[in-house]
């Protein structure tokens, strides 16, 4: 899979495998095997489903080295402060199986419990993660959901700036000033939920054309299009043939016709951040 260079150096999957939230391990570690199976590298072990030893066993299974992963975890929102980091990175390490994660987030900018003191929490949180990324247990550290006043706090009073923002990226939601931040400090923009308006879409005769064109599902053309916008989707799924689908979007690209039809497409149900609050987008 080709990869994109973080401004350390660092080089990261343009597109990444999200592990589900799912009762039956059986399928959730398969799951893990068949998406490196067909050509995945990025893992999201998703913190909050509490996945790390199903990922670990689904690593282990598929038999590939671990250097040739890219392994991503987050900090969920009632852990934030400084206090709570190290603990909570050393235990998904060791659930893990490995010595360090290739990428660390902090999930959300406000803390559920003190959220309106979240420039102070984020930059403590912040603090721990930068000492573990120099210790080398944490090889990238980033941000997720975060608005621009949200990164302009860490990238004004930090030492080391984010090098991802995982943002809720799709038609509908494209989040451009936030992209745009990111572009002019050289923060890789990651697209969680790209298949957000999936089911909003397929009813519209524009969209049906599009599929007969391209010869695609609708899932690959939303992957498309995050691809196309410079951003690097996360997909997720339990089921073997959505994983090879949604795997095989790199044989085509959207003309931009189709692509800018996309870009501008509006829909009640998806709306943009909150500008005058610094609030994560949400859907209605």
């Amino acid at each position: 899979m080709d990869t994109v260079k973080l401004y350390n150096g660092k080089k990261m999957p343009v597109m990444g495998f999200k592990i589900c939230k799912n009762s039956d391990e059986e399928k959730a570690v398969q799951s893990i095997v068949k998406a490196i199976e067909v050509g995945f590298r990025h893992i999201d072990s998703a913190a909050g489903y509490e996945n790390e030893e199903l990922v670990s066993k689904g690593l282990k299974k598929s038999g590939f080295p671990r250097e040739e992963l890219f392994l991503t975890s987050n900090l969920m929102v009632d852990k934030h402060v400084y206090s709570n980091v190290r603990d909570k990175v050393e235990g998904i390490l060791e659930k893990l199986g490995t010595s360090y994660l290739d990428l660390y987030l902090i999930h959300w900018p406000l803390d559920v419990g003190t959220g309106e003191d979240w420039d102070k929490e984020n930059l403590e949180t912040w603090r721990a993660m930068e000492e573990l990324y120099e210790e080398g247990k944490l090889k990238a550290i980033g941000v997720s959901n975060f608005s621009v006043n949200h990164l302009e706090n860490i990238v004004e009073h930090a030492k080391i700036k984010p090098m991802v923002n995982q943002l809720m990226i799709y038609p509908g939601v494209t989040q451009n000033d936030v992209r745009e931040y990111c572009k002019k400090y050289d923060i890789i923009v990651q697209a969680c939920s790209p298949l957000n308006p999936l089911n909003v879409l397929r009813k519209e005769d524009r969209i049906r054309e599009m599929l007969q064109k391209y010869n695609k599902s609708l899932a690959q053309v939303l992957l498309r299009f995050g691809l196309d916008l410079d951003v690097l989707p996360l997909t997720r799924s339990a089921h073997a043939y959505r994983i090879e689908e949604n795997f095989d979007v790199f044989d085509f690209k959207l003309d931009q016709a189709d692509f800018d039809y996309l870009f501008h497409w509006r829909h009640a149900d998806f709306t943009e951040s909150d500008d005058q609050n610094g609030e994560p987008p949400q859907i209605s």
